[in-house]
């Protein structure tokens, strides 16, 4: 990187750039878990010599740690598309049920927030939409950092939710779904070439979240691919330019995941394979009412505390995916 001529090339000096931090990620951690062994070896030894509580809680504090750097480190072996390692970008619409939905909506979108936060991924919205009365009609974020698409890949589908309804003066029941759509954000040397004279782009008012200073100008930006019928949007900024580069990259994402998928349906064809892929399969519940409890549906994982699940931590049914992808590897052939 430091050769005179390096930087001739911008995309290949980018890519070459991102293969260097994740190598630096990988080496980071083992020298973590080199020195979290001798950190554990030094304690073994002092707790043979002294009796000392202190020693002993530091002693399993490390031993925790070593546990959870460990696992980490298993699970990316199961990474085999070339996908999994790249940045992504969620998009979050509610179903059927108007406010009630879209206030399952956005308590998804926290769930996930809280997630990249404990897991120290940055996320970045790219468009946010209010709900008429609460909650939001749609969301789409950008999550970043080593290997988010792998790991946020399991959380494409349909996702319900049965509660008794704050917004229902009889205090009944209701059943709400939402879908989380995840793509990978690929390198700009990858990206699908787009024709600027095959897009519609729009300009219009921008509303919801960032505050009232958004509504005084155009500044939101609403592209159509015409071929495709892709329509994305971006709101987020306050410059209609950011904005369009906004809309520009969740395109770019969405025109790659659609090649993706012509390009498998044509290789399902080739090896006779029966049936359609199920984008919108259901694929967890989540019960607030008769009982708590939050089921993975398909790998049969439960949590019985909502709330911590609802706080982010969703590694759980993470891991259980990517175990059960690694022993059905065809069913995770798409990257998904």
């Amino acid at each position: 990187m430091s050769a005179p001529d390096f930087w001739d090339n911008r995309e290949s000096a980018e890519a070459t750039g991102r293969k260097l931090n994740d190598l630096k990620v990988i080496v980071e951690r083992f020298v973590r878990i080199g020195k979290t062994m001798e950190e554990i070896e030094v304690l073994e030894e002092l707790m043979q010599l002294e009796e000392d509580d202190s020693l002993e809680q530091e002693w399993q504090k490390q031993i925790e740690d070593l546990d959870s750097v460990l696992t980490k480190t298993e699970l990316e072996t199961l990474f085999a598309s070339p996908y999994d390692v790249l940045d992504c970008i969620v998009t979050l619409h509610p179903g059927a049920g108007g406010t009630e939905s879209q206030d399952w909506t956005e308590m998804l979108y926290r769930m996930y927030l809280r997630w990249s936060e404990k897991n120290g991924y940055a996320t970045e919205v790219l468009d946010y939409q209010n709900g008429d009365e609460a909650g939001i009609k749609s969301v789409t974020f950008g999550v970043a950092g080593h290997h988010a698409f792998g790991y946020l890949k399991s959380e494409k589908g349909v996702h319900r939710l049965v509660r008794i309804s704050p917004f229902d003066t009889a205090s009944r029941r209701h059943t709400s779904f939402a879908s989380v759509d995840v793509v990978p954000q690929m390198p700009e040397e990858e990206t699908v070439s787009i024709d600027e004279s095959e897009l519609r782009i729009d300009t219009y008012r921008a509303g919801g979240a960032g505050g009232q200073h958004l509504n005084k100008t155009d500044s939101a930006v609403r592209i159509t691919h015409l071929p495709s019928g892709i329509v994305v949007q971006c709101q987020s900024e306050r410059s209609q330019h950011s904005n369009k580069a906004g809309a520009m990259k969740i395109l770019q994402a969405r025109l790659y995941e659609e090649k993706r998928k012509e390009e498998e349906a044509e290789l399902a064809k080739k090896r006779g394979a029966k049936g359609e892929i199920a984008w919108g399969s259901q694929i967890r519940s989540y019960v607030f009412h008769p009982y708590k409890l939050v089921k993975d549906h398909r790998t049969n994982i439960e949590i019985g505390n909502v709330d911590r699940v609802m706080d982010g931590d969703i590694n759980p049914f993470i891991e259980g995916y990517l175990h059960a992808m690694a022993e059905n590897p065809k069913e995770d052939e798409r990257g998904e």
